[in-house]
């Protein structure tokens, strides 16, 4: 189905005089009205002059700015999902890391993204929860015996055309792919229908079409230049990125 920035910390420091009894102190550099500031007096303040006056070196430190939220999620889902067959690698609790930071992008999400042009293109399908929702019975528990999967990719093309593929080794030395074509329909501003013709099936020199159609239904939660996030009617989630 397209990265992290650090938080920044910023401070300023001064060399204030303070009259003996007042704790009112002038900066060098101004503060605007939205700056939270932490004032500390460090102990060796020095009394000087008949007034005894206190020179006091004053620390105003602005709290951690986070920048690029976004960008920092989306590398965090993508390391979680790397190099785990697509899901089936991870235990209950790195799953439930991963729908964790999903939501998390949700909030970040793109309005009405079933109509943003970001949905189209090439896209690497790099994490499902159920192992068995992209490539059906290729890939379920005896499927994957079998069946090794070599890449599994989902086209989505203007204006409403959707082309899954699934690439296999079967029994590790015949290669082979089933693909599916099919019409992409809007909803609403989050949910598409996707409704599909019958598979088409190759395997070394034959090539085939069995079954009937079958549809879809998948909520948009977040895209953007890297990645795609969907959540299927049944809540199977889907991590897709852009290839």
């Amino acid at each position: 189905m397209t990265a992290a920035s650090s938080a920044v910390l910023s401070s300023l420091r001064g060399t204030e005089w303070c009259k003996p009894n007042s704790i009112a102190c002038r900066p060098n550099k101004p503060l605007t009205s939205n700056s939270a500031t932490a004032v500390s007096f460090p102990r060796d303040c020095r009394r000087t002059g008949r007034a005894q006056r206190i020179l006091c070196s004053v620390s105003m430190s602005n709290p951690v700015t986070k920048t690029g939220r976004p960008d920092d999620l989306v590398a965090s889902i993508l390391a979680k999902v790397t190099q785990t067959d697509r899901g089936v690698s991870l235990t209950n609790e790195q799953h439930k890391q991963v729908a964790e930071v999903a939501a998390e992008l949700q909030k970040y999400c793109v309005p009405e993204p079933v109509k943003n042009p970001l949905i189209f293109g090439e896209w690497d399908v790099a994490y499902c929860s159920n192992p068995t929702s992209p490539g059906g019975g290729y890939r379920s528990s005896l499927g994957r015996l079998v069946f090794r999967t070599k890449e599994m990719t989902q086209a989505v093309e203007a204006p409403d055309t959707i082309r899954n593929k699934v690439s296999f080794s079967a029994l590790g030395f015949l290669d082979g792919e089933v693909s599916l074509k099919g019409k992409l329909m809007a909803l609403d501003d989050n949910w598409i229908q996707v409704i599909f013709e019958p598979p088409q099936l190759k395997v070394g020199s034959l090539e085939f079409q069995y079954g009937g159609e079958s549809e879809v239904k998948l909520q948009i939660i977040y895209v953007d230049e890297k990645i795609r996030l969907g959540k299927g009617s049944r809540g199977s989630l889907f991590v897709f990125q852009r290839c």
